[in-house]
């Protein structure tokens, strides 16, 4: 009778032993600082390449997103543990210290085939500390397995296959942190672009991206996403010529065009959604306008930094609205 007692408590331990054994690893918290490694922030768990988000951030889309030479990205912010974002209108929310957001750009090796595989370019990074913004840049290894902090910029040839079956060839450019605030200037200030509140505010899979933030309690000071504005997607032809326009300048041009942007002495222009159209100058300057985006030269063409070929979409669509001015 001992002897079948012992047997039974062994079997018992031994059985939560395996048990144990299948319990999840808990997460590493994210870390709001910059490292040599990507790697080392825990944005990402299991294999780099994967892209397999940490449940301690969330992904974001915009309506209408920025032209990056065709790359596809992925958008994310990490919020410190208990964070939330404060409202504060259509445009960017007021984010807690130690907020990360993160910025990953990559190819398709053919958009016909994800199966396929990707190559993985950069990410880049925003990070607030002590109500400041700080940027990084991390460059991805031939490996796929890691990013390294680079903060002089490069360049890196990508070959891809676009949605049509074509290959496209282009050297890739990598901004420099200082590149990075050109971009990012709000006067003397670096401040984030994409997350404004107006470009968030759209279903995806069926939930409003505003309202669930606000079920997530990542967000606060809002009672309901239809007191938010919305930009339209630039690419839906159902809206209207001008609001698809006013779309596209707001998100590829107006961080530099605005008050305190980088080209408040160089032009008049002002190109922020929430502008009418004889305060943004567009009408005034619209040969301007047409000559900057209509070809690539480097220092001249428009938008300055962060494309190396034509958007001939965009072009398209810029063209056939400046033509009803």
């Amino acid at each position: 009778m001992k002897r079948f007692t012992l047997l039974l408590v062994i079997g018992l331990i031994v059985s939560c032993s395996k048990d144990d054994s299948v319990s999840p690893v808990p997460e590493e918290p994210i870390v709001a600082e910059f490292r040599t490694k990507l790697s080392e922030l825990n944005l990402y768990t299991g294999a780099m390449k994967d892209l397999n988000i940490s449940s301690k951030a969330f992904k974001y889309q915009l309506n209408t997103p920025l032209f990056t030479d065709y790359a596809q990205k992925e958008r994310l912010i990490a919020l410190p543990e208990g964070g939330r974002m404060r409202f504060n209108g259509e445009g960017l929310p007021i984010f807690p210290d130690n907020t990360l957001i993160a910025k990953t750009f990559y190819y398709n090796i053919d958009n016909r085939d994800v199966s396929l595989g990707r190559q993985i370019i950069e990410t880049r990074i925003l990070i607030k500390s002590n109500g400041e913004w700080t940027t990084g840049n991390y460059k991805w290894n031939e490996e796929q397995t890691d990013a390294l902090l680079d903060l002089n910029g490069s360049t890196v040839p990508v070959t891809w296959i676009n949605d049509d079956g074509i290959s496209n060839s282009i050297n890739y450019v990598i901004p420099s942190d200082a590149d990075c605030f050109t971009c990012h200037k709000s006067y003397d200030n670096i401040t984030p672009i994409g997350p404004k509140l107006r470009s968030l505010n759209f279903e995806i899979e069926g939930a409003n991206q505003i309202q669930r933030l606000l079920d997530n309690d990542q967000l606060f000071g809002l009672d309901n996403p239809n007191n938010v504005n919305t930009i339209v997607n630039w690419e839906d032809t159902s809206q209207s010529l001008e609001s698809r326009a006013r779309a596209y300048f707001d998100v590829n041009c107006a961080h530099c065009h605005i008050p305190g942007g980088f080209c408040e002495d160089q032009s008049i222009l002002n190109l922020d959604h929430s502008v009418n159209l004889s305060n943004s100058f567009i009408t005034e300057r619209k040969a301007s306008i047409l000559s900057r985006v209509s070809s690539y030269n480097p220092g001249f063409s428009m938008p300055l930094i962060g494309t190396t070929i034509v958007h001939d979409e965009g072009l398209e669509l810029i063209e056939s609205y400046l033509n009803t001015l």
